[in-house]
């Protein structure tokens, strides 16, 4: 991510710069001040991204970023309507500063494991419980003949 954790509260800050699609910007956006989408929050936040979008085709804005300003123009205190209005007629190039909760990490800060879950992966637990069921199934046709 090309930001910085912003005052160690949980949240990280980033500038994206989308290219504009004929389709738009590729993704919705809810709150404003007359539509809090969380509440005493009148910010604004993506809440869906579009596939086949400019965003989804760019892969870093995600549902639940809160967008802090467009080309520089900040979107605290907007009414819903002004912020759609706004990105709109942002141009054929947008610039958006966002701002994500950072998910919390188990283990040392900083560490990273490639994606992996830290976890034993489902098939760990599947392969063996399959080949028991087989096992029994096997035995229990077999004990039927013999009957």
């Amino acid at each position: 991510m090309n930001g910085s954790v912003a005052g160690g509260g949980g949240f990280s800050e980033e500038v994206i710069s989308l290219t504009r699609r004929p389709s738009g910007l590729g993704f919705n956006i809810v709150g404003g001040t007359d539509q809090q989408y969380i509440s005493n929050d009148s910010s604004i936040y993506v809440s869906r991204i579009k596939k086949d979008g400019a965003a989804y085709l760019d892969g870093r804005l995600q549902e639940g970023d809160k967008i802090l300003s467009v080309n520089g123009t900040d979107l605290k205190d907007l009414r819903h309507k002004d912020a759609v209005e706004l990105f709109r007629n942002a141009g054929y190039d947008v610039s958006l500063k966002i701002q994500r909760r950072l998910q919390p990490q188990n283990g040392p800060v900083g560490h990273r494991d490639g994606g992996e879950s830290g976890g034993l992966p489902l098939a760990a637990f599947l392969v063996p419980g399959l080949a028991l069921a087989a096992a029994a199934v096997w035995i229990l046709l077999r004990y039927r003949q013999r009957m």
